[in-house]
């Protein structure tokens, strides 16, 4: 049987000019040590159709780059800065909707995921959500709680774990079309999963930091590439 590809979409360094392509390994990593062979993406238009149409699953990485204005709730726009990755990674992540092929959202690939399934975000969650903790921390880990019965819960087989937490957007408001699979204990939306599809999970946490360790989370890599066999 021939192992599962996996198109992992390519971060860049947005930050300082775009010049780069970036990606951490641990995105390669975890489908690698889940049975997929990974194969990094770049951002060139005439790709889009072979990607669709030669791979079997697709990770959609963290980063941080500017989204269209309506992916916002009302007044508010990105702060990040722009980037050639929107317009490729939307139309990939659209078309393995379409066909309902398996994807894996971390960190921005959630928000991409939730967005295009009608949700909107914030691009600052304090100033939305003045209650809720500080998420943009790179050493601290908290608890999230992952709904029962979800395809989360099923695929990680647990109700409550630890995670890393960096990112300054969230989830600011749901659709029908998505299901809010994990919570931070202040409410922030932690994973999603679009209810129409067989595997369209995303992680607001960078589980690719865990893939050396025992984490439990490991296993959303597994059910990716179990999914795209």
């Amino acid at each position: 049987m021939r192992q599962p590809r996996i198109a992992i979409i390519l971060d860049e360094n947005t930050s300082t000019g775009g010049t780069r392509y970036e990606a951490a390994k641990g995105y390669f990593r975890g489908v690698s040590k889940a049975g997929g062979l990974p194969f990094g993406i770049p951002y060139l238009p005439e790709i889009v159709d072979i990607v669709l149409n030669e791979f079997d699953g697709l990770v959609s990485v963290g980063g941080r780059f500017a989204y269209p204005d309506d992916w916002y709730i009302a007044g508010e726009i990105s702060k990040a800065p722009p980037s050639e990755r929107l317009e490729v990674e939307r139309a990939i992540v659209e078309g393995f909707l379409e066909r309902d092929k398996p994807i894996l959202g971390i960190c921005a690939g959630m928000q991409m995921l939730a967005c295009l399934n009608g949700c909107r975000l914030t691009p600052d969650l304090r100033a939305s959500f003045p209650t809720a903790n500080e998420h943009d921390k790179r050493d601290h880990l908290h608890a999230v709680e992952i709904v029962p019965e979800s395809r989360l819960a099923k695929i990680i087989g647990k109700s409550r774990i630890e995670v890393n937490t960096f990112h300054r957007e969230a989830i600011a408001q749901l659709s029908p079309a998505v299901l809010a699979s994990a919570y931070a204990e202040d409410g922030i939306v932690e994973a999603i999963e679009v209810v129409s599809r067989s595997f369209a999970i995303g992680l607001q946490w960078h589980q690719e930091l865990f893939v050396d360790t025992n984490h439990p989370g490991n296993a959303v890599f597994r059910g990716l590439v179990e999914a795209a066999t």
